[in-house]
């Protein structure tokens, strides 16, 4: 039997760097609108010690997810070595759609997918092109569905994409918008004779409380149109729940590969927000009796802050590439990607390189 691996994979990083101290005029509020209590330093202090941001990738004016979805796959096909007419699938995971500077409105028709392989020039119509919404955890949820198709001998290769605009949907007077930039990364999924690939994947969503920790609400500045929604979220809440449940969904996913604890080499977390990631990964660790050894969780949030969907094929695209210092994959490495985002939806898959 043949083994489902990644061929390729490229990211888009956008070049508008955007660091915590360019919020220093920035008008804060609570939620009830009232000015908070301490000034701009304090609060951009805190931030980064929670979340270790540091800075933050916005997209140019000019630019969209599927501009940035379709730059991203250029470079994953490039990488792959193939032939774009051979893909069967295009997966793209993103939120909010294609979203104009300026405007309110959300643009998926046609779907961003369809943009992409528009883009792409692919003529072949037996590539099917179609949109995935699974919050955060989406890329990882499209590689499940790759590779299922690959498995079903209903495809060969998939092109699965994470790409997401998150600085055209914040509010400016929540401090939480401070964690979201832009990205996009792509992925080549393909059946290989090549050793290793997808060992083992878990996935679930908790909807019955849970299902609006993340949502769309109005501006804390009261003087905005209570229509316009921005993404806003329950922090302590998320908290929770991530380290209550992802763990443990780890944990099933890497007993599901039969792989051992110590043959873990690198987890690919979703890049939400670095205190939170490093209390999932303890926890994931205490469930076998172990702490976690030193360097097994790269991080990107530090310059590129939490780019939703594109956080993990963004990483990996790094990392495969040795652009993350004092971090390295090397073959036959073990790999577990984890993420948790709106929905409430957990995901993750075990992967050997």
């Amino acid at each position: 039997m043949q083994n489902i691996k990644i061929t390729g994979c490229g990211s888009y990083i956008p070049t508008r760097v955007i660091s915590n101290k360019d919020f220093a005029e920035h008008l804060f509020l609570e939620a009830d609108g009232k000015p908070l209590q301490y000034n701009n330093e304090m609060v951009t202090g805190k931030f980064k010690k929670i979340t270790g941001i540091e800075e933050r990738r916005y997209v140019d004016k000019n630019l969209q997810s599927s501009d940035i979805a379709f730059l991203a796959a250029e470079k994953a096909i490039a990488d792959a070595e193939i032939d774009k007419e051979t893909i069967d699938y295009i997966i793209l995971a993103h939120n909010f759609g294609d979203v104009k500077e300026g405007t309110i409105q959300s643009d998926i028709l046609p779907s961003l997918a369809a943009r992409v392989k528009n883009r792409l020039k692919i003529k072949n119509p037996k590539c099917v092109a179609y949109d995935i919404l699974f919050g955060c955890p989406g890329w990882i949820e499209g590689v499940i569905q790759a590779q299922a198709f690959i498995k079903a001998g209903m495809a060969k290769k998939c092109l699965v994409i994470g790409a997401e605009t998150l600085s055209r949907v914040v509010d400016p007077h929540d401090r939480d918008s401070m964690i979201y930039s832009d990205g996009a990364g792509a992925t080549i999924i393909e059946a290989t004779n090549e050793e290793g690939g997808i060992l083992a994947h878990e996935s679930a969503s908790f909807t019955y409380d849970e299902a609006y920790y993340l949502h769309f609400g109005k501006s804390y500045n009261e003087k905005h149109d209570k229509d316009v929604r921005y993404i806003k979220m329950y922090g302590r809440k998320i908290y929770e729940f991530a380290l209550s449940n992802v763990p443990d969904a780890m944990k099933t996913c890497l007993d599901k590969a039969n792989i051992p604890i110590d043959k873990l080499k690198k987890i690919l977390i979703h890049q939400a927000n670095e205190k939170m990631d490093e209390a999932i990964i303890h926890r994931f660790f205490k469930l076998y009796d172990r702490t976690p050894p030193e360097g097994i969780m790269p991080m990107s949030i530090h310059y590129l802050g939490n780019s939703s969907v594109a956080t993990i094929p963004t990483l990996y695209d790094l990392l495969i590439k040795g652009n993350i210092e004092n971090q390295k994959l090397e073959k036959g490495d073990v790999l577990l990607f984890a993420s948790v985002g709106a929905g409430m939806n957990i995901n993750a898959f075990a992967y050997q390189v």
